[in-house]
């Protein structure tokens, strides 16, 4: 909406703007004329309801760790051009990289929490979802575990997969170009992992785990989240990224 509104609109909250700008359409409409010109007004009122229709507001209980506009409260880990921001999402498509939440919120260490983030993949893609992880300048990172997305890569475990701990092979339960909630929940030892309300992953920390057969320090604990940029032929997004912590 820049350029496009007086200093009186700028000094308005979205709420209050929509309607001033309907009154000024009616104004026009019924011949009493208007403060703006009508271009002007309907131009508004478009960038207003697709700043609207990127808005979202968290469920209860839930904080949003993403602004939607800019990486304000996240540090990448590799080649920056991998991620970029596109109608409010974390768009990661490019040489191999990874981008962590280091805000503020719990100091960005989370060990008991619901994580919820909104993903889409273009045909081909391959991504993934970390967690109980640490900002690591490296590819991929040694601590926390990553939750696969991929419904159509080569790569045969899929979406919702707790990955090499426990696999969802070969049939997704997700689709490619179609926006998915993928829901992370992580109590005790326990991690638990739907996809649009489906669940696929149930798995409990053995005692004598030592992690993974390709990463040792994966295993249960304390960490922050992260997103991964896999190749240069996959396209994955990320939107509405929310927690809520259970401790």
């Amino acid at each position: 909406m820049t350029g496009l509104l007086t200093p009186r609109l700028y000094r308005l909250t979205i709420a209050q703007t929509e309607p001033w700008i309907q009154r000024q359409l009616d104004r026009v409409k019924f011949g009493f004329g208007a403060t703006l010109p009508r271009m002007i007004l309907t131009r508004a009122l478009a960038a207003l309801m697709l700043a609207l229709s990127m808005q979202t507001t968290p469920e209860p209980g839930f904080t949003s760790l993403f602004n939607g506009k800019d990486f304000n409260g996240w540090k990448i880990g590799g080649p920056a051009e991998t991620f970029t921001v596109q109608d409010g999402a974390i768009v990661a498509r490019g040489t191999p990289s990874m981008i962590y939440y280091d805000g503020p919120f719990r100091n960005h260490a989370f060990r008991n929490f619901q994580l919820k983030v909104d993903v889409m993949t273009k045909p081909g893609s391959n991504g993934g979802i970390w967690i109980m992880t640490d900002y690591q300048d490296r590819v991929w990172p040694a601590k926390g575990f990553e939750i696969q997305v991929n419904n159509s890569h080569t790569d045969p475990i899929r979406t919702g997969s707790l990955y090499h701990v426990q696999d969802v092979m070969n049939d997704s339960p997700a689709k490619d170009d179609v926006w998915c909630t993928l829901d992370i929940l992580a109590q005790g030892d326990t991690i638990v992992i739907r996809v649009d309300d489906k669940e696929v992953v149930r798995w409990t920390q053995p005692s004598d785990w030592n992690g993974s057969r390709d990463f040792k320090l994966r295993r249960v604990g304390p960490g922050t989240i992260g997103f991964q940029g896999h190749d240069p032929n996959s396209v994955v997004s990320y939107k509405n990224i929310r927690i809520k912590p259970l401790d």
